[in-house]
C-alpha cells in the first residue's frame, strides 16, 4: 500500500503524520519505506535526527539524488535502493530530503520526470509492504508526483476555518490528478489533526465535514505536548511513549487504513 500525505496548506501536522504512521507499520512486522519530497526535511529529520547531517552532506543520496539521476543519461542506470537509508528502527527504510530539491524543481518539470517516482516505486514494490510519501505544502512537481506515484491520498486537516475552506480546492485537484494520470488513487481519508475535543469550534468544524460525507476518519488525533519531546528527540510516539493517549490513537488510525 502507498499513502501519499498531502496538504497545500502548511503545518498541518503531515511530516508528524507521515512519520508516526510509517514507524507503526514497521514496528508492526511490515517492510516500511517513507518518502520524504519536503525541501524542508522535517520527515528526515523526525527519522533520522543528528545523523541526517551527514547524509545530507551528499547530495547523491536520497530524492535529490534520485530526481537527478533522471536528468542524466547512464548505461547503467542507478537502482532505486541505491537512494535509501536504513533508519534506527528496524524494518523502516527512509528516502531523505535535500536543500537541492529547491534547485532541481524547474529542470524536472521542464524534462517532464512528473512519472519518474511512481516508476521507481513500482521498481521496489516487492521489497516493500507500506510505503508513506511526506509531501511540500504546495501543488508542485513534488507533489503532483506523489500524487501519480500513491494509492491512497490522505489529508490532514487541524480543526480551522481557513483550512476548511481550504480543502474543497484540494480535493479537486486530487481528483484531477486522478481523472488525469492515476486512477487508482483514492481519497483515504481526511485526519483530524491537534483536535480539542472541549472546544466548540474543532467539534463544528469536524461535524460540518461528516455532514456533508466527506470522507472523516477516527480516531481524531489529539492536541498533545508529547509531540513536540518526539520531535525534539527525534523518536517516533510509538518507540517513545508507547501507552501514550496519542500513540494509541495512531495505532487505531493506522489500523483502520490498513487492507484486513
Amino acid at each position: 500500500m502507498r499513502h501519499v500525505v498531502f496538504n497545500q496548506k502548511g503545518g498541518v501536522g503531515k511530516s508528524t503524520i507521515a512519520c508516526n504512521l510509517a514507524a507503526i507499520s514497521a514496528a508492526q512486522g511490515l517492510r516500511t519505506l517513507l518518502v520524504d519530497l519536503d525541501v524542508q526535511g522535517n520527515a528526515s529529520r523526525y527519522l533520522m535526527g543528528d545523523d541526517l547531517e551527514a547524509g545530507q552532506e551528499q547530495a547523491t543520496l536520497g530524492v535529490a539524488g534520485f530526481f537527478d539521476s533522471t536528468l542524466k543519461f547512464s548505461m547503467r542506470a542507478p537502482q532505486t535502493t541505491d537512494f535509501l537509508v536504513a533508519t534506527a528502527w528496524d524494518g523502516l527504510h527512509l528516502m531523505p530530503s535535500h536543500p537541492s530539491l529547491d534547485d532541481l524543481h524547474t529542470k524536472l518539470e521542464s524534462r517532464h520526470k512528473i512519472f519518474k517516482l511512481r516508476e521507481a516505486l513500482d521498481e521496489v514494490a516487492a521489497q516493500y509492504d507500506h510505503v508513506v510519501i511526506d509531501t511540500p505544502p504546495a501543488l508542485n512537481f513534488y507533489t503532483r508526483s506523489a500524487l501519480i506515484a500513491a494509492e491512497g491520498c490522505l489529508i490532514p486537516f487541524d480543526c480551522d476555518d481557513f483550512s476548511r475552506r481550504a480543502l474543497y480546492t484540494l480535493l479537486e485537484n486530487v481528483q484531477e490528478i486522478r481523472a488525469d494520470h492515476n486512477r487508482t488513487l483514492a481519497i483515504s481519508g481526511i485526519v483530524v489533526n491537534q483536535f480539542q475535543p472541549r472546544a466548540s469550534l474543532p467539534q463544528r468544524l469536524v461535524q460540518e465535514l461528516r455532514d456533508e460525507g466527506l470522507p472523516v476518519l477516527e480516531p481524531y488525533l489529539s492536541a498533545s505536548v508529547k509531540v513536540k519531546e518526539s520531535h525534539q528527540r527525534a523518536v517516533p510516539l510509538i518507540h517513545l511513549e508507547p501507552k501514550h493517549k496519542l500513540t494509541l490513537e495512531y495505532l487505531a488510525l493506522h489500523q483502520a487504513l490498513m487492507p484486513a
